[in-house]
């Protein structure tokens, strides 16, 4: 019993990984830790993910939000997740999360570099706009559109 609950759960994963999220799919409900090591939930209750997968547009989507309020994120139901599963872990360890730590906002964080959930486009942040946990739409923006993303 024990075996097949652990097959079970090891194809869900599998599955979670395998396919990006397209518009018209439910996100569902999952956690990802922040830079704090503090997981922090994604539900239907999130109507803006904006996602990062390079250096310079992380850095460009925290120097905006560095200039908000502590609570932008939550006022607006948004979250921000940084991808820096292609970051060396000593790199992680020693100057980016030192870094992070410095920021009010919370940065969701993706390690595993199997995690595909999110699509990304070089040189650019993906946006995803939802509603009731639904995606409606999915575009690419960079620092000169973010402050469109919460009008």
């Amino acid at each position: 019993m024990l075996k097949n609950i652990l097959v079970l759960t090891l194809i869900s994963s599998i599955y979670l990984f395998a396919n990006s999220f397209k518009v018209g799919d439910d996100i569902g409900h999952f956690s990802l830790p922040n830079q704090f090591d503090e997981k922090k939930d994604v539900d239907s209750k999130i109507q803006t993910i904006i996602v990062s997968f390079e250096k310079d547009t992380g850095k460009d989507i925290n120097t905006f939000l560095a200039s908000k309020k502590a609570d932008f994120l939550d006022k607006h139901h948004a979250v921000f997740i940084a991808n820096i599963s292609g970051m060396p872990s000593i790199i992680t360890k020693l100057f980016a999360m030192p870094k992070m730590r410095d920021y009010k906002h919370s940065i969701l964080l993706i390690y595993d570099d199997a995690d595909n959930r999110f699509v990304n486009k070089e040189e650019k942040s993906t946006l995803y706009k939802l509603e009731n946990g639904v995606i409606k739409s999915i575009s690419y923006i960079t620092k000169d559109n973010l402050e469109e993303v919460f009008k």
